[in-house]
């Protein structure tokens, strides 16, 4: 008998985002109740925290979808340890990040930010701990790239830099899927620290989206772009410290 994931709480918010996330993966799930067992085909229910106690059986205490989904389906598949683990990230302001276990996609996502992909990677060894583990970083991007890689040099992980080519795809998730060939691939060893250098095409794409972000109401300097480039500062950041700028000289 095939087993699936279960939904089993009253926090509707958590339902909600439960099953957008399942039916968004394509992840074969079935909604529970309280007043009624869990059926046989339920392998791993996932829950609240708060209403952990009131679940029997395997089960998942939900506080982040994305690594509550994850230990659901390692505990679905079995696995309790890996052999291997290939974490892969394909580099940009928010890069794709890929988990392979042992030869399977184990989880995927895109990262918020170069500097968030470190706290990806650190849930991710919690997660799924392993013997072995080996993190890949596409080559393209430098700027992104560099400021990846220099945040990744506060653990003592094996980062290997690879070679892109071929990892670009024309698919609804192409950060993630190059992400997932970037795990697949071995790199040359990366020793830090790398030297971030944005390009004037780089700052003049941030100044853009300080337009956009600001709905046209300011474009920050090349200088805070820089800053942005180099990871100092957020965007949102440099919007509003380029706000009270002119406001300073319209006084």
């Amino acid at each position: 008998m095939r087993k699936v994931l279960g939904i089993l709480t009253q926090d509707f918010r958590l339902y909600h985002d439960l099953v957008a996330a399942l039916k968004a993966r394509d992840i074969p799930f079935t909604s529970l109740s309280f007043a009624k067992r869990v059926p046989e085909n339920v392998g791993v229910v996932l829950t609240s925290p708060a209403e952990t106690a009131r679940v029997r059986g395997p089960h998942v205490a939900v506080d982040d979808i994305e690594n509550g989904l994850a230990k659901a389906l390692q505990l679905l598949r079995g696995k309790s340890s890996w052999r291997e683990l290939l974490i892969g990230i394909d580099p940009g302001h928010e890069p794709g990040f890929a988990v392979i276990g042992d030869g399977e996609v184990i989880d995927t996502r895109l990262a918020e930010s170069p500097e968030a992909v470190l706290e990806h990677v650190r849930r991710s060894l919690r997660t799924f701990p392993a013997d072995r583990v080996k993190v890949r970083v596409g080559h393209g991007d430098p700027t992104n790239r560099n400021r990846i890689l220099n945040t990744l040099a506060r653990e003592d992980l094996r980062v290997e830099v690879v070679d892109e080519a071929g990892t670009t795809r024309r698919t609804a998730q192409p950060d993630v899927d190059a992400a997932i060939d970037i795990a697949r691939t071995p790199g040359v060893r990366a020793v830090p620290p790398f030297e971030v250098h944005p390009t004037r095409g780089e700052l003049r794409e941030i100044q853009r989206r300080s337009r956009l972000g600001s709905e046209g109401e300011v474009t920050i300097t090349s200088e805070l772009a820089g800053a942005v480039a180099r990871g100092e500062v957020s965007l949102d950041q440099a919007i509003a410290r380029q706000r009270r700028r002119d406001r300073r000289s319209q006084d």
